[in-house]
């Protein structure tokens, strides 16, 4: 593994010193939004982690390296290349090593690397899960199995809410994987606040959530966390609105038979040209938001000693 691992320095030193670390995915750089707002907002969501007392850890696949922390030139590469760059999965981990290609990891591929790295905590905008009509397309996110296998807690505005809320709660619900709340008995529908469902438990604060992943560690539960944190209220768009939008994303990838990993970043740019650009900006503050707790959980861990 170690010859196809390279840790930035300061992510390397922070982690032998036992400081908080919390890890991005860079997929939102390349597949989540146009340059230069893509830039933009990695560069602000790495300042955010260190306004907060942690250390950021922006993964990638580089020339043939799994990278755990990106220098500002990498990051400036991945923002400009866009969706050239390889939306990497887990399958498509071995292929873009071998190849030396460049690879934007999913959350599935920035939990593996942060396991492997040391990294407990890793923030990103909302999971992947069951499609919607995947009774018959079986299009089910790779997150999903990863969670349920991987010990790294995710922290999200929930579920995507272009796919299926209920299904994938199912789905986390069979593989034993906790659904916590922050602050909320609600689970949070991305950009919005309220979905209709419950999340398994409601968490109060960083502490009970770090005491929560030491005792399920320890005791050898391997896999995940999915800790929802909802999007801050000025920023959240309404539910009814947000619904007609997504709906009609769907109709209009069914009739272009858009379908597997291409999903995703269709609907996501289909539902922010129906919104006039509104669920950018929403999707921006979230990822902030889930950032920001992150590292107070980031710093609450490492100071825990279950």
């Amino acid at each position: 593994m170690k010859q196809f691992l390279s840790i930035h320095p300061i992510v390397q030193k922070a982690l032998d010193n036992n400081q908080a670390v919390v890890a991005l995915e860079s997929t939102i750089i390349s597949h989540g939004m146009p340059y230069p707002k893509n830039l933009e907002t990695a560069l602000m969501l790495e300042d955010e982690v260190r306004k907060n007392g942690a250390i950021p850890a922006t993964i990638a696949l580089i020339n043939g390296k799994i990278k755990v922390g990106l220098t500002k030139e990498e990051l400036t590469y991945l923002a400009k290349e866009g969706t050239k760059v390889i939306k990497t999965s887990r399958r498509d981990i071995p292929y873009v090593l071998a190849k030396k290609l460049t690879g934007a990891t999913t959350v599935a591929t920035t939990m593996i690397a942060a396991e492997k790295a040391g990294i407990a905590i890793f923030a990103t905008g909302g999971i992947g899960g069951v499609h919607r009509g995947a009774s018959k397309t079986f299009d089910i996110s790779a997150d999903l199995q990863e969670l349920a296998h991987t010990n790294v807690a995710v922290v999200c505005a929930g579920i995507k809410a272009i796919l299926d809320l209920e299904l994938t709660l199912e789905y986390l619900e069979t593989l034993g994987v906790p659904v916590l709340g922050y602050k909320t008995d609600e689970l949070p529908a991305f950009y919005t606040r309220k979905s209709g469902f419950k999340v398994d438990y409601n968490m109060q604060n960083p502490q009970e959530i770090a005491d929560l992943l030491k005792a399920k560690w320890n005791l050898g539960l391997k896999g995940g966390v999915v800790l929802a944190n909802p999007i801050p209220e000025a920023s959240s768009m309404d539910f009814d609105e947000m619904t007609m939008a997504i709906d009609q994303a769907i109709i209009e990838q069914n009739k272009l038979g858009i379908k597997g990993k291409e999903s995703t970043p269709f609907l996501l740019a289909k539902v922010k040209e129906l919104t006039q650009g509104k669920s950018l900006e929403s999707n921006i503050e979230l990822v902030r938001n889930n950032v920001i707790l992150a590292s107070k959980l980031a710093v609450a861990y490492v100071k825990t000693t279950l």
